[in-house]
């Protein structure tokens, strides 16, 4: 009897690559950094009517990261986070490999499709014109009083509290269902915190395609190196005997009715 085809518990049938998770993928990331980096560029974008109404920076961050992590939390309760568990980021695929619940073949086949939708968004950014260009984009950027080491270290930090949280609540039936409503939260506050340190990228993906159309790409080697390096950290972690009751059944963000296998506690 042929064992079932389980790709997100890391039980791929053997050779089968899986183009229906990788799209689900590429059009979930195109919608995060579309629709994401667009409430950036409208908070913070000269010309955009937003900054009148909240003049206060540090609240601008505060809403700007909710709605950014609302974007995310939208799309992991999509059809789309139904269908490939809404990784939307190759530091979260990396850290689900790592767990051992994505098989190599389908790391590569996600983290792939991520980096083109966030190419994808490209054009939608592109269009907020003037008002986009005054802002970079909404590229991540370090701070210029700081060195490129404190900007990694920052996006290590924010990336390993993102994929705990998220691998954290995922693992348990009781707390799963409150996992992506905990990402709007959880960026809010790391974007408060952190991104005068270096935007708070947490994803490679995110900071790709807004990088690339404001000629900051010199800089995206700390938004793979930082977030990878943090997501790693987190699973690193999460292999500790006492830890390990907290690690992920399945490479997903948020667990369904269908899906709640009896790996779940």
């Amino acid at each position: 009897m042929t064992a079932p085809d389980r790709p997100l518990v890391g039980r791929p049938h053997p050779g089968k690559w899986h183009p229906r998770l990788y799209a689900a993928e590429l059009a979930g990331t195109a919608a995060l950094v579309g629709a994401g980096v667009s409430v950036v560029i409208a908070m913070f974008g000269r010309g955009s009517p937003l900054p009148a109404l909240f003049p206060d920076a540090g609240w601008r961050r505060l809403i700007t990261g909710f709605l950014f992590g609302l974007v995310g939390a939208l799309v992991t309760v999509s059809r789309i986070g139904k269908i490939s568990g809404a990784h939307i980021n190759p530091a979260l695929t990396i850290a689900f490999w790592a767990e051992g619940k994505l098989a190599a073949r389908d790391a590569a086949g996600y983290v792939a499709a991520q980096l083109a939708g966030a190419l994808l968004a490209v054009p939608a950014l592109a269009a907020w014109g003037t008002v986009g260009s005054s802002v970079a984009f909404g590229a991540t950027l370090p701070a210029p009083a700081q060195s490129a080491l404190w900007a990694v270290l920052g996006e290590a930090g924010v990336t390993f509290a993102m994929v705990t949280v998220i691998f954290m609540l995922s693992a348990h039936r009781r707390t799963q269902p409150l996992t992506p409503w905990s990402i709007p939260f959880l960026f809010a506050v790391m974007v408060w915190l952190e991104a005068p340190l270096s935007g708070t990228s947490a994803n490679p993906a995110r900071s790709l395609g807004p990088n690339l159309l404001a000629g900051q790409a010199r800089v995206l080697w700390i938004y793979v190196v930082g977030p990878i390096g943090g997501a790693l950290s987190s699973v690193g972690l999460l292999r500790l005997e006492s830890m390990r009751r907290h690690r992920p059944p399945a490479a997903r963000v948020a667990h369904f009715h269908l899906e709640r296998t009896p790996d779940l506690p």
